[in-house]
């Protein structure tokens, strides 16, 4: 029998889910049981790409371009010290010997997408369930393991949390674009 991948959204937060599973052995990104292997995001893992990364003809702004409005927005492995413990997640949840998963990143809408993101990104198709927990008190991880749900229960809130994280993307993308051209000097603009 393989292990089950645990992915948390912090390393505090697995740390103490990883304590009341009994994973005591350490290993690069994560720590490990017989049966477990809890992992983290470090946050954001995965992001969508910048506009020329779509097309090199957006690395110039310019009103001719917009609005920028692509059919799909690809993901990218966030630049910089987190792109390591992408790897190590990726070869984690791809492993041989790893069954299945457990979502175990912030319960919301938030912590949906970081997982949904990396799972993603990382072409991962083994099966996932989820722990949704809104407190990390030995007994609240113990009762949400017992209450795992199947992943797909939490389809609707990852579509609902892509969803503002594409369009705050094409706000953002679009309206700095336009507001900055229009005024001459650099205008961050959001969806807020």
């Amino acid at each position: 029998m393989g292990h089950i991948v645990v992915m948390a959204e912090k390393p505090s937060v697995g740390r103490d889910i990883a304590r009341v599973l009994g994973c005591r052995d350490r290993g690069e990104g994560c720590l490990m049981s017989d049966a477990y292997i809890v992992t983290w995001a470090v946050g954001h893992l995965v992001t969508l790409v910048e506009p020329d990364e779509l097309d090199p003809k957006y690395k110039k702004w310019s009103v001719s371009t917009l609005p920028i409005l692509p059919r799909e927005i690809p993901l990218k492995v966030i630049a910089g010290s987190t792109r390591k413990q992408f790897k190590i997640v990726k070869e984690l949840i791809n492993a041989k010997d790893t069954d299945s998963l457990i979502c175990a990143t912030d319960a919301g809408r938030e912590g949906e997408l970081i997982f949904r993101y990396i799972y993603e990104k990382s072409e991962c198709k083994k099966p996932f369930q989820r722990l949704w927990i809104s407190s990390m008190t030995d007994e609240a991880i113990q009762e949400g393991f017992r209450t795992l749900k199947p992943g797909s229960s939490y389809d609707g809130l990852y579509r609902s949390a892509r969803c503002r994280s594409e369009a705050d993307w094409l706000v953002g993308m679009n309206a700095s674009r336009a507001f900055t051209l229009r005024y001459n000097v650099l205008l961050s603009v959001g969806r807020v």
